[in-house]
């Protein structure tokens, strides 16, 4: 496992991320994606740590059986715990929840969805942080408020800029509840 991450420069980080790289299928800088989930929890107005692991096809279809009662690989399961239940000792963080994101996965949807493979993997980062800070894609509605709020938080922290066209034409086709999960 990884030295968590925290924004450069922060005495007292608002979001710590615990990175790990368990998988060998796609290369992936593992530093980077946990300085997007510290943005975007920070965005959201987070406060704990977080955990986010990239695992294999093997590990991620074993989640999603477990946790979601579907057989076969997803991209990305988001373990939020309930923060009003928590009660960290004063020198502990508040366990914000988990992000599981399978690369391999994310690789053979990128051509079509996000377009590149970075875009891909930023998308499901931001958007595992969406959930573990209760967002939902369950009703049309809410997948709006969602899929309106990982675009905002791309363009902040993963472009800087506006997204490419590839990308907005594929997110605003997206269903937002096709391929991904939150566990109950």
């Amino acid at each position: 496992m990884a030295d968590p991450v925290s924004p450069t420069g922060a005495d007292t980080p608002p979001v710590t991320v615990v990175v790990d790289d368990a998988q060998t299928d796609v290369a992936i800088d593992a530093t980077r994606w946990a300085e997007l989930a510290v943005h975007a929890m920070g965005s959201e107005g987070a406060r704990g740590e977080l955990t986010l692991t990239f695992v294999d096809r093997d590990e991620i279809t074993e989640l999603n059986r477990e946790h979601m009662g579907v057989d076969g690989p997803t991209d990305v399961l988001s373990f939020p715990l309930d923060a009003a239940d928590a009660s960290p000792l004063a020198d502990e963080p508040l366990l914000l929840g988990d992000i599981v994101v399978c690369p391999a996965v994310a690789a053979e949807a990128a051509p079509t969805h996000a377009g590149t493979i970075d875009d891909e993997l930023a998308l499901l980062v931001v958007h595992g942080c969406l959930h573990v800070v209760g967002h939902d894609h369950a009703e049309p509605g809410e997948a709006a408020v969602m899929r309106a709020r990982e675009l905002e938080l791309l363009v902040a922290h993963h472009w800087h800029g506006p997204p490419p066209a590839g990308f907005r034409q594929a997110h605003a086709d997206d269903d937002g509840v096709s391929r991904e999960g939150v566990p109950e």
